[in-house]
């Protein structure tokens, strides 16, 4: 199971900046708030936490979907070059 603390952990140092940057920037930009690091830092984990579940999931969905497609497709192509029994 992937939890906030290992989405955090799969995030190096400086991409983990830059995001927490990137948050900072939206605040001040959108919503006229200087959001600081400490702040910024929590909100990266907890945005993470609520929503890297749903993102992953649905990618394991789609990645699923493609495994089936061309499994589907292999099997057909098994078929088309079986030998008919005599």
């Amino acid at each position: 199971m992937v939890t906030a603390g290992k989405v955090n952990n799969m995030l190096d140092k400086n991409k983990r900046e830059q995001l927490i940057s990137e948050l900072q920037k939206y605040f001040m930009d959108e919503l006229d708030y200087e959001l600081g690091q400490f702040d910024g830092e929590f909100l990266l984990d907890f945005l993470s936490k609520k929503l890297a579940p749903a993102y992953y999931n649905k990618g394991l969905e789609d990645a699923k979907a493609v495994l089936e497609r061309r499994l589907t497709d292999i099997t057909e192509e098994l078929y088309e070059i079986e030998m008919p029994d005599e």
